[in-house]
């Protein structure tokens, strides 16, 4: 039994995001997921109180804690490449479930089936609430480099929004309509 599951997850803060992009401020994937937890978090609430979804909330923020966790070993690919073709895109799928797959052996065969579903996560619901949710968080981070005066982030903000309007997910598109505008403003605005 391999004893090393929660100190390869706890270097997650050592795994930049946005490294072709110049950044005002580096975001690391623990702070990245953190936010996709919250996000996940209110996108299922908002699903189950005002449009009769059943997300199972546990599921959604264990998936959300963990969906970049391959990224410990891999390291973060940036998208323009992960996704500039299918083979490319269907071999760092392959090298993920690979990762994942060495992250859950480390875990004891006891605690195995309960980060699996995490780990390697099947489509279900909570799965795709948890996509938007990483969606928005990666609209925030342009949203926010936008604010600082950093143009290098405004192509990525509108191809992104565009990618968050398609989903046509009724929790998704609540948040961006009624939350959305508060991240533009400063704190002297918000108060």
């Amino acid at each position: 039994m391999s004893k090393h599951f929660f100190a390869y997850i706890s270097r997650m803060k050592y795994i930049f995001r946005w490294n072709l992009m110049r950044n005002t401020e580096r975001e690391n994937i623990q702070e990245h997921s953190m936010q996709v937890v919250w996000i996940a978090h209110a996108l299922s609430i908002i699903g189950n109180k005002f449009f009769n979804k059943n997300y199972i909330i546990e599921d959604v923020l264990a998936l959300a804690a963990y969906h970049e966790a391959s990224e410990v070993i891999t390291g973060d690919l940036p998208t323009p490449i992960k996704y500039h073709n299918p083979n490319i895109k269907k071999a760092y799928k392959a090298i993920e479930e690979l990762a994942c797959q060495k992250l859950l052996n480390m875990l004891p065969d006891n605690l195995k089936p309960e980060y699996d579903k995490y780990l390697i996560p099947r489509k279900c619901q909570e799965q795709i609430i948890v996509k938007a949710a990483d969606r928005i968080s990666a609209y925030l981070k342009c949203v926010d480099e936008l604010k600082t005066g950093n143009l290098e982030f405004s192509k990525a903000k509108d191809t992104i929004l565009i990618s968050i309007n398609r989903l046509d997910i009724d929790e998704v598109d609540y948040f961006m309509d009624n939350f959305m505008d508060s991240f533009e403003l400063t704190l002297d605005e918000l108060n």
